[in-house]
C-alpha cells in the first residue's frame, strides 16, 4: 500500500478568492482549470496532468528559497519560455539565472505570487 500522488495543495491566504484567481489567470492553475486535454476540469478541481512530483523537505537553514517562508511551490511547465513572456506580459517580475538550468535536471524560473509566496516553475529535461 502506497500513497498514489498528491491530493491537493492547501495554504493560508491574506485573500483567497483573489489568489486563487491570479493562479487561474497567469499559471492556469486551481478550480476550473485543467492540464489535461481528456480530462474535464470542474468546479473544484483542477486536473493536474500526470508526470513526475519532487518531494523534498529541506534543511531548516536552506537558503535555495526565502527564509521566512515555510514552503515553495513547484509547477512543472511544458514551455518555460513562453510561461516567462506570458507572465512578463502581464507585469509580473520573473527571475532566471543560467546556473539553474542543467541538460539534466531542466530549465527554472521563480516568480512569486501577489502574497509573496516563493513559485519555482520547472521544465524538465527532454525524454
Amino acid at each position: 500500500m502506497a500513497v498514489l500522488g498528491i491530493g491537493g495543495v492547501f495554504f493560508r491566504a491574506h485573500n483567497p478568492e483573489a489568489l486563487s484567481e491570479w493562479y487561474r489567470k497567469h499559471l492556469g492553475v486551481g478550480p476550473g482549470c485543467s492540464a489535461d486535454a481528456e480530462a474535464a476540469a470542474d468546479e473544484w478541481m483542477w486536473q493536474a496532468q500526470g508526470g513526475p512530483v519532487v518531494f523534498a523537505p529541506f534543511a531548516a537553514d536552506t537558503d535555495y528559497f526565502a527564509a521566512d517562508k515555510q514552503v515553495m511551490l513547484n509547477f512543472r511547465v511544458d514551455d518555460i519560455a513562453g510561461m516567462i513572456a506570458s507572465l512578463q506580459d502581464a507585469g509580473i517580475a520573473v527571475e532566471t539565472r543560467a546556473e539553474w538550468d542543467q541538460l539534466e535536471t531542466g530549465r527554472f524560473a521563480r516568480i512569486h505570487d501577489p502574497e509573496g509566496n516563493p513559485i519555482e516553475l520547472w521544465q524538465p529535461p527532454a525524454s
